[in-house]
């Protein structure tokens, strides 16, 4: 059974950091594509970033390039997302996924329970 575990969400000041975790306890994270998710509430859910099994080569959307990154500690099997300068618009929960695929996709079969990140004065 494949499980995610988020971790790290909070309240936090705009202009502040957080670093979000995603760890898991069933299969090795280092092999698959993993990605970060976010959806506020009344929109959509949105893929942020994603990291590439191998070299690990990374995708950003431009909404939170410069200011997000993903990467990996295959020793502790866990994908991290730093976000730094956030904003009251990053207000949402953030999932991280993976669909078992070496490569960055589109479409994820399995989903961590999210993590509510808040940002307000």
């Amino acid at each position: 059974q494949v499980q995610l575990v988020e971790s790290g969400g909070g309240l936090v000041q705009p202009g502040g950091s957080l670093r979000l975790s995603c760890s898991a306890s069933t299969f090795t994270m280092a092999y698959y594509a993993i990605a970060w998710f976010r959806q506020a509430p009344g929109k959509e859910r949105e893929r942020l970033t994603c990291i590439h099994r191998g070299d690990g080569g990374t995708s950003t959307v431009d909404s939170v390039k410069g200011r997000f990154t993903i990467s990996r500690d295959n020793a502790k099997n866990t994908v991290y997302l730093q976000m730094n300068s956030l904003k009251p618009d990053d207000t949402a929960v953030y999932y991280c996924a993976t669909d078992l695929n070496v490569d960055c996709t589109w479409s994820y079969q399995y989903w961590g329970q999210g993590t509510q990140v808040t940002v307000s004065s």
